[in-house]
């Protein structure tokens, strides 16, 4: 089983590696197996939306090579509806204000759907805590209404019964949003009770502008299960890479597919292509892995096109 495990997360990596995936920083990586790259992945995350930071990857690997991939959120998505003023009348209703309020939960679950039809996410959970979370700083938005025993059993029974390859979170950096920091550590909480063999590769995702440079992340000091295994992302992958005809084509058409999904959020639509790139992070709570070759001697594959196993 454990053979198995390491080869699906082994795909993973093979499957993203190509010229849309940048230099690989980190040589701890899942042994090579010559299985093809097809795997499970879930996704955590707070809100409606937060699929953004890794929609492109998600379609790389569900759309174009086989993966099944599930989402887990864990708010209603309501404190969503001071922004949602130009969606009154595409849904044809009041959403902005304490009335509004009562029925976006709703229709983010709609539009969640929608969004995840564009990625191919097969399975959307909504856990239904109720979202609190606007604040002047996002970073303290507060999380202490979640029921969080129910939200780790909820992700430990989930993980026992699907056995994923791969979770992937959101960064939980001290500037983040500070229901995002909760998600994910909700998440390492739920895969730090598994067996050790029996845990998936988890990875941290931080969608990068550009202009932003690279950057550095070790871990929260208050919590120790957010340590990553390297301070740098193990993997970069390029939304803004051309090709197709007359490299007219980028898998930022992709994100802005599902960006465009979430109409009730107008001011998340300002992000269509503000940012050029995923990267991903290794937390060190993930299950084991064995060095191998830099990603740069992987198994090139075509970009923009479904990839054979």
């Amino acid at each position: 089983m454990v053979e198995s495990v390491h080869a699906t997360r082994k795909g993973f990596l093979r499957t993203m590696a190509g010229a849309a995936l940048l230099p690989l920083v980190s040589p701890t990586l899942p042994a090579s197996n010559s299985q093809p790259p097809n795997g499970k992945l879930l996704i955590v995350v707070a809100h409606p939306d937060d699929e953004y930071a890794c929609a492109a990857v998600i379609y790389r690997l569900v759309r174009e090579s086989g993966w099944i991939a599930d989402q887990v959120i864990v708010t209603d998505g309501e404190s969503g509806y001071r922004y949602a003023a130009l969606a009154e009348a595409f849904y044809g209703v009041p959403l902005t204000g304490e009335v509004g309020r009562a029925r976006l939960a709703a229709i983010r679950k709609r539009e969640t759907a929608r969004a995840g039809k564009v990625l191919g996410i097969r399975n959307h959970h909504f856990l239904d805590q109720k979202d609190l979370g606007f604040a002047a700083d996002a970073s303290v938005a507060t999380t202490a209404n979640w029921d969080r025993q129910h939200i780790r059993g909820f992700l430990t029974a989930l993980l026992v019964r699907e056995r994923y390859d791969v979770v992937v979170t959101l960064l939980p950096t001290k500037e983040t949003h500070g229901h995002h920091r909760a998600a994910t550590i909700l998440a390492l909480e739920a895969i730090a009770n598994l067996p050790e063999e029996h845990r998936p590769v988890v990875l941290g995702a931080e969608p990068r502008a550009a202009d932003e440079g690279s950057l550095a992340f070790s871990g929260l000091p208050d919590h120790p299960l957010t340590r990553t295994a390297h301070s740098e992302a193990v993997i970069q992958f390029d939304r803004s890479l051309s090709f197709g005809y007359q490299n007219a084509l980028s898998y930022q058409i992709v994100v802005n597919w599902m960006i465009a999904e979430h109409k009730s959020q107008g001011l998340f639509q300002n992000d269509a292509g503000k940012h050029s790139s995923e990267s991903f992070w290794l937390f060190a709570a993930s299950g084991p892995v064995r060095p191998i070759e830099s990603l740069r001697d992987v198994l090139q594959r075509p970009i923009g096109r479904a990839v054979a196993g």
